[in-house]
Parts: structure tokens; sequence; C-alpha cells
């Protein structure tokens, strides 16, 4: 019984904290944050922070891993046959995923932004799927497989951030059929 009411409040100081930081990262940087101003916003103590975190960088690096692991979840949930025959099913569940963590996904992919967490997005998308339509087109043309890509990767991120900020109007489903449709018409430079 201990142990939950520990379990709890360790989850509701780092989700207060996320959410501080969300906040804060709407409004700047994670450079220009302090640990300060994050316990001052989230009315906690900064011994507290130091309980679970090294420093802003720390709680910014393990928010983006948790992210980045549950992202990979959902990929992996689909295997690549069921992709190329319809990739509604894992888009609708890539854009449900995004709608569940918008706070942090319009700041991750925002203007204060984390080019390195996107990169690496872009290569897990690229390891996960590329490499697999390469096998199944079997073309021999690598060029396109790499400029079809590219084109699917940052048009999708695009689509992503233009939703989140936006406000998320549309449901993830409506998101992800209009993303299997663009998708869909692309692929056929890989024909």
């Amino acid at each position: 019984m201990a142990n939950e009411s520990v379990d709890r409040r360790v989850r509701k100081t780092q989700k207060q904290l996320r959410q501080g930081l969300t906040e804060l990262l709407e409004e700047k940087s994670a450079k220009n944050i302090t640990v300060r101003e994050l316990c001052q916003r989230v009315d906690i103590n900064r011994g507290t922070f130091y309980l679970h975190y090294r420093d802003i960088f720390d709680l910014v690096d393990q928010i983006e891993k948790e992210m980045f692991e549950d992202f990979h979840n959902v990929l992996d949930k689909h295997p690549l046959k069921s992709l190329m025959a319809k990739p509604l099913p894992m888009l609708i569940d890539v854009f449900r995923f995004v709608s569940k963590n918008s706070d942090m996904c319009k700041v991750l992919i925002g203007e204060n932004g984390d080019l390195t967490f996107i990169n690496r997005l872009k290569d897990l998308v690229k390891n996960r799927c590329l490499d697999d339509w390469m096998k199944i087109f079997n073309t021999g043309k690598t060029k396109n497989f790499e400029y079809y890509y590219s084109f699917i990767v940052a048009g999708c991120i695009g689509l992503l951030q233009t939703w989140v900020e936006s406000g998320l109007k549309e449901s993830p489903e409506q998101m992800a059929s209009l993303a299997e449709q663009m998708i869909m018409t692309g692929i056929n430079v890989l024909k």
C-alpha cells in the first residue's frame, strides 16, 4: 500500500513537471529554462525536482525517450505486410498518439522544438518502412526510394505540425485518412 501512494505522488510530480515544462517550452527553448523557474511554475521545491532529474535537459531527454519508445510501440503493432495493403490503421494509431500527447508534440516539433528528436523519428520511420518497401517493390530505383522517403516524412511531419498548431480540429481518423491518400498517391513513383 505504501508503494502505491509513493508511486502516485511520483507520477503526480512528474506530470506537473511535464506540464510546466510544456508551458515554458511554448515560450522559449529548453536552454533558456531554469530549474527554479520550472519549480515556481508548478509549485514544487527544487529538491523534489532533483530527486527525479539532474537538470532541465535530463527532464526533456527522459520525456523524449518515453515518447520515442511509445511511438516505436505504435509502429511495432502494425506488421509491414498490412501496411502495404492499407496503412490507415497504423496512421490512425499514429495520429491518436499525437493527439494524446499533443502538448508535448507541439513543443517538440514546434518553433522551440528539438531537431534531434525529429531526426530520431525520421530515422525510426526510415528503418521501419523504407528498407522493407525497397524489398517489396524491388525496382532497383534506390534513389527514388530515398526521395520518396524524404518527401513523405517531411510531409507527414508538416501535416502533424499544422494539425497540432491549429488545435487538432480534425479527428485523428480524418487526418490519418488524409495522410494515407497522400502517401498512397506518392507511392506510384516506386512502381
